[in-house]
């Protein structure tokens, strides 16, 4: 039969190539053919069914036929209870049977409550016996065992501080709640009077005196201790022993302005103390002349000897008590530390930030002596109020002094003129007595040559010097702040002043030079710092202590402005080069004025950048700058001159006279420059000035050839003369056809020309 109810797989009704891939649907013919065989399948089922049955009849008959017998029985069942409950409700037996059960259930409720009252009575005279006994025990002295019977009647009584009223509850429990208290306070008054008795401050001895027996009946203050830590109430109880300690002992060693003498003396009476004393009197310093003001260790050490007082003769070195001792007094005498002592030690300078280092590692020992003692909690930072100020001080003079050193450094950016002084506007060479006496004029560290700076550069340089300086001298949480000051000081430079010298930038003036100086000379200073301070910082900052990296930002943004500079000047001169119109036409007076006027422009604009270059930029950046330019006005004149197709005899004379003005107009400038190369000769560089400046030999050399017969400009080049001075063949071939009608004699020059090549 259970194969019947096997469940029936469609795809074993497919034929096997419709099952090579599950995700292709299937066809019409797949869909007929699956239907034909469901419905065979079906109707084999339905045979099998038939003939299960037919196989089995008699089982099934049988099992009718017994759920058959089993529904008559129940039905048969059911008369019978039906007829028993008809003959019980006539019966008035169950009537007395339900009154008899109401009896016994009543006699038993009344029963339990009196046996709960009876129980409540005797809690009731439990809990009166028990106070009685409290205050009995209390009257005899037994003041330990008294608070131990309030503390384990609070908990019976269920007292709280909270006064709601449960109206619930019996009033009796609000009576015995109210005995309770009046218990409470008769104890608390009593044990608070011992205190008071134990603990007295004498004036006119200057003492405190603690007596550790209270009365005629020998009752002990360690026992009073225990009364009151048992009952919950020993702050209380200390309350006033604590005032008594701040008031006449904790400050008046604070606020006397000089050291105070604690000397503890014990009352033996045989085998026991029965008192301790601890007097105070001024410190005679004439007996120890290493003591002349109040410090730190001073004040912390007459501290330790007044709480080791406390821990030992008053709270019997228990932890427990000095920890609430503690509790009472520490957040006044923190703030009385802190108010009379470490506030007014605070460094105005890092000069004075090392001693105040030594008071800080002062404090911690005395916070860990009192945490030793368990005066202070080891766990609770809330405890450590006095690191705590003298740490965060040292964090809030860090960060003042920062603050003031960026706001100095950002007030000298922005004050300083750049304007150069008269003594700064002539070269000063190696040899002129007068150099480095203006302190604008400072020598590069790593460069051996001396340029002019700004005053900004220079005062910047020595307010970072001065920084780095109390680095040195500076815990390592300030001198990590002071390390990040001088960085930001130095950065400043590169944010400010470029933003101030905007338009300065544009033009060429003596500004933007002197601010290229001021790069310069930053990312040399710079890279002298770490040889200079570095060894001197304290180690754990030696490992992030780093200047090299700022150094290369500062020397390209000196190039970035050389170049700029540079590229304005040459922007300039080839305007002034572009209104001589490609020097065509030079022998009518017309042309040659503008050309003229051009040259002049050249020259003036040379001349201008000779005299604001050469006094202030290093000599080598000079001669490289100004070399730069001149390379690219006379590439530019010689590609002029060059490209001219058709010259005249005047036009060439014109053109040569043209060139030897400019080049005698600029002897002035190409002598300085003459001059440094000549420096760099003696000091064994063989590169000479026209190595320098190719197009000014070019230039210099088509001043020749303009008046020069066409063989002499042919055996010239065949000599490399022209070839050295950097001409190509199509160059002096175009020159030839330009100044030269065509002839046998040009035929033959530039077929030479060309064969040669």
């Amino acid at each position: 039969m259970d194969a019947l109810f096997d469940s029936i797989n469609v795809r074993e009704l497919l034929s096997a190539q419709d099952l090579s891939d599950p995700t292709t649907p299937l066809s019409a013919p797949d869909l007929r053919l699956l239907i034909q065989r469901l419905d065979s399948h079906s109707l084999q089922i339905k045979s099998k069914i038939q003939s299960y049955l037919l196989s089995h009849h008699q089982d099934f008959a049988n099992l009718f036929a017994l759920c058959n017998d089993a529904v008559s029985r129940s039905h048969k069942v059911s008369d019978d209870v039906l007829r028993l409950l008809d003959s019980l409700s006539d019966r008035p037996v169950e009537a007395e049977i339900g009154q008899i059960m109401k009896q016994m259930s009543a006699a038993t409720k009344e029963a339990r409550e009196k046996r709960e009252l009876l129980e409540l009575v005797r809690a009731i005279l439990e809990i009166s016996e028990k106070l009685t006994g409290a205050r009995e025990a209390l009257r005899n002295g037994r003041l330990r065992f008294a608070a131990e019977q309030v503390r384990e009647l609070k908990k019976v009584l269920r007292v709280s501080s909270d006064d709601r009223v449960d109206d619930r509850e019996p009033v009796v429990y609000i009576l015995l709640r109210k005995e309770w208290s009046d218990c409470f306070d008769e104890i608390q008054e009593v044990l608070v009077r011992f205190m008071d008795n134990a603990v007295r401050f004498e004036r006119e001895s200057n003492t405190i005196r603690v007596k550790y027996v209270l009365s005629i009946d020998g009752i002990e203050l360690r026992t009073v201790l225990e009364a009151l830590d048992v009952i919950g109430i020993l702050d209380y109880g200390l309350a006033k022993v604590a005032d008594l300690i701040i008031k006449h002992v904790i400050s008046p060693a604070l606020n006397s302005g000089a050291p105070l003498s604690f000397v503890t003396e014990i009352i033996p009476d045989t085998q026991e103390m029965t008192e301790a004393i601890l007097k105070i009197a001024p410190l005679n310093i004439s007996n120890d002349p290493k003591i002349e003001k109040m410090d730190g260790e001073t004040i912390y050490s007459e501290i330790i000897q007044v709480i080791n007082f406390i821990h030992k003769y008053i709270c019997f070195q228990d932890g427990s008590w000095t920890r609430c001792f503690g509790r009472l007094t520490w957040p006044r005498i923190s703030e009385l530390i802190i108010s009379n002592f470490l506030s007014k030690v605070v460094p105005q300078d890092a000069s004075k930030l090392a001693e105040f280092l030594k008071i800080i590692d002062s404090t911690s020992e005395f916070e860990t002596a009192l945490k030793e003692m368990k005066f202070i909690s080891a766990s609770q930072n809330k405890d450590n109020q006095l690191s705590s100020f003298a740490e965060n001080v040292e964090v809030h003079f860090a960060s003042r002094k920062k603050t003031e050193i960026l706001g100095k450094a950002r007030n000298l950016l922005l004050q300083c003129d750049f304007a150069v002084s008269q003594e700064n506007t002539r070269r000063k060479g190696k040899n002129d007595g007068t150099a480095g006496k203006t302190p604008e004029d400072v020598e590069l560290l790593f460069l051996s040559e001396r340029c002019v700076v700004s005053k900004a550069a220079i005062q910047l340089m020595k307010l970072v010097h001065e920084t780095l300086k109390d680095v040195c001298l500076s815990s390592p949480r300030v001198a990590l702040e002071f390390y990040r000051a001088a960085r930001d000081a130095l950065l400043l430079y590169e944010v400010v002043i470029p933003v101030k010298l905007e338009r300065q930038l544009d033009g060429i003036n003596q500004v933007a030079v002197l601010m290229h100086n001021d790069c310069l000379y930053l990312s040399q200073e710079i890279l002298g710092l770490a040889f200079e301070y570095r060894s001197d910082f304290p180690s754990s900052i030696k490992e992030h202590a780093v200047f090299v990296d700022m150094a290369p930002r500062f020397h390209l943004m000196a190039e970035e402005i050389l170049q700029r500079q540079i590229q304005l000047v040459i922007h300039s001169l080839r305007e002034a080069l572009d209104s001589a119109d490609g020097f065509q036409n030079t022998h009518q007076m017309q042309q040659f004025q503008s050309a003229k006027f051009s040259i002049d422009q050249v020259v003036f604009i040379l001349e201008k950048v000779h005299i604001i270059w050469e006094p202030l930029l290093l000599p080598s950046t000079y001669k490289r700058s100004m070399c730069t330019v001149l390379e690219s006005v006379f590439s530019r004149i010689t590609k002029d001159i060059l490209l001219l197709d058709d010259m005249a005899a005047e036009e060439t004379l014109e053109l040569q006279r043209l060139i030897h003005l400019m080049l005698e107009n600029l002897t002035s400038l190409l002598g300085s420059l003459a001059a440094l190369q000549v420096e760099k000769l003696q000091e064994g560089m063989a590169c000479t000035l026209d190595d320098l400046i190719p197009s000014l030999r070019k230039l210099r050399k088509i001043a020749e050839l303009l008046d020069m017969p066409l063989k002499s400009i042919t055996t010239t080049w065949e000599s490399g003369e022209l070839l050295t001075c950097g001409f190509t063949s199509s160059e002096v071939e175009d020159f030839i056809k330009a100044i030269f009608t065509d002839s046998p004699l040009r035929k033959e020059c530039l077929w030479r020309i060309h064969g040669n090549f």
